[in-house]
């Protein structure tokens, strides 16, 4: 017996509750029901045909999610187009990959977030494999302080023109990303660790960070690593398949 079967009338109700336009979805298919009737016997008719077809509750749900991930699809894009400058083109953000590349890659991440590190190497991986593909690094650092410090090294670091060999070492080092972790990558890339304390302080850091958290809510990210590819949003570690299907389908457009 299918589970649905088995919860019984009060479930059904509660689901049929969740909107009236799904009653109408399921009401469509239903013998005897018709759209604009109302009262006990419509209510009565839907429920007794949902309990023996249980799957057209399924399937009206599903069709609910799909019109509401339309939506929502349509309006990131919108954002997107309206943000694009912000999004891809801020002077201030560091690029990595090629510069001159056809599809840019944006990402919002933080230094502590264990699924940006999942998704590092992956990142590494295609960049090797994809010689037009531009990286775009928007630091946004949610997770406490010590991601504040690193997003401040790490964008501190581009005045020493190691920006993009600092990110990478940053992402793929073990264990909490804290003040001396950074100095100590730092220097392991041949930053100069005194002045980079001193950039770190440079307003324009400050400034940067808080257009990059003022995107991310205007592109409704609510966690890291989130990607922009084109006009197309993705959330998430995705694997290097995934990533490079929104590659594909951004170069496609």
């Amino acid at each position: 017996m299918s589970p649905l079967k088995t919860v019984g009338l009060g479930f059904v109700g509660a689901v049929l509750a969740i909107g009236a336009w799904i009653a109408l979805d399921v009401a469509g298919v239903v013998p005897g029901a018709r759209l604009g009737q109302r009262g006990s016997d419509f209510e009565q008719r839907v429920r007794d045909y949902v309990i023996e077809n249980p799957q057209v509750l399924v399937e009206s749900l599903q069709r609910m999610q799909e019109r509401q991930r339309a939506t929502q699809t349509d309006e990131i894009a919108q954002i997107i187009a309206s943000r694009r400058e912000d999004i891809f083109h801020d002077p201030a953000t560091p690029v990595g990959g090629n510069p001159q590349g056809d599809v840019s890659l944006v990402e919002f991440f933080d230094y502590n977030c264990p699924y940006c590190r999942r998704v590092a190497p992956t990142l590494v991986e295609i960049e090797k494999d994809d010689a037009k593909l531009r990286f775009v690094y928007k630091e946004w650092p949610i997770l406490g302080p010590n991601s504040e410090f690193a997003a401040r090294a790490a964008l501190a670091s581009r005045s020493q023109g190691k920006y993009v060999e600092f990110h990478k070492r940053l992402m793929l080092t073990s264990g909490l990303v804290n003040e001396s972790k950074v100095f100590e990558v730092a220097a392991q890339v041949g930053l100069d660790v005194d002045r980079l304390k001193q950039d770190m302080e440079a307003p324009e850091i400050t400034a940067l960070i808080e257009r990059n958290r003022d995107l991310a809510r205007a592109l409704r990210i609510t966690g890291t690593p989130s990607f922009v590819i084109g006009d197309q949003m993705l959330r998430g570690a995705a694997d290097a398949e995934v990533i490079r299907g929104f590659i594909r389908t951004a170069r496609e457009r």
